[in-house]
């Protein structure tokens, strides 16, 4: 395993599970000091420090960040993955779940943002790394609040791109398909008929599976690794080709 991240300093949220999960265990197995902000701790015990946080609450990341500031001044990666998601049509959609999700999903990522920018600005290799989704650049059915709030995630990963640059702090996404997820388990859990669900889900998708949480990861750390100086204000899509091929029926 590469040691590119070896004496860095991370934070991910939503670190506890899925994605977040994967993108911690191997910053911490390529040597970085992890910190996990989550609701609860899930798998994450013996490769980051948990700290409980919602990022849906301003004073949790306040509060997080104090936390963090006790043990290092300095943060050299920040990964903002945690996220929530919504099923339904803008019929469906109420005013609550609206504000629930952008809270989460987008104005999430900016307070948490915000509250690494002074420990990001002391690294010599600063990036951070949103994970946004494929519902970005694609109509999905039945994901009209879920595919705002990433709409938004993408545009404002290239607005911090664009404010962060002159400061050598990069600002990149991840584009996921659908992912294996516990979030897609309680999905797959709710539906009619749970085994056909997952075969609809594999099937609009090229590569005819699932993408992995540990593939999105990959891709994460690929974007975070101080040797990519260049690369920032970049969405990188690992969707198995959803969103660039159309392969005949």
């Amino acid at each position: 395993m590469s040691g590119d991240f070896k004496g860095l300093t991370a934070v991910v949220s939503g670190a506890g599970s899925g994605i977040g999960l994967a993108v911690a265990r191997s910053l911490h197995a390529q040597g970085a000091k992890v910190f996990g902000l989550d609701l609860n701790e899930g798998g994450m015990s013996e490769v980051a420090t948990w700290i409980a946080c919602d990022v849906g609450d301003s004073a949790d990341v306040i509060a997080a960040f104090k936390k963090i500031a006790l043990e290092t001044d300095t943060i050299d990666v920040l990964v903002n993955n945690a996220g929530i998601g919504a099923i339904g049509s803008v019929e469906d959609a109420s005013d609550e779940e609206w504000m629930r999700v952008l809270n989460i999903n987008v104005i999430g990522i900016s307070r948490v943002s915000a509250a690494a920018m002074p420990f990001l600005r002391k690294s010599s290799s600063a990036s951070i790394v949103n994970t946004c989704s494929i519902a970005a650049t694609v109509g999905l059915p039945n994901r009209a609040i879920y595919s705002a709030s990433k709409g938004a995630v993408l545009s404002l990963t290239l607005a911090m791109a664009a404010d962060a640059v002159k400061e050598k702090i990069r600002v990149n996404c991840v584009n996921p398909g659908t992912a294996d997820t516990p979030w897609i388990g309680r999905l797959l859990a709710k539906a009619s008929d749970p085994i056909a669900e997952r075969e609809r889900l594999q099937a609009r998708q090229p590569i005819g599976r699932l993408v992995s949480p540990e593939e999105v990861a990959s891709a994460i750390i690929y974007l975070a690794n101080p040797t990519q100086e260049s690369t920032t204000g970049t969405a990188l899509d690992v969707d198995g080709g959803m969103h660039r091929l159309r392969l005949p029926n």
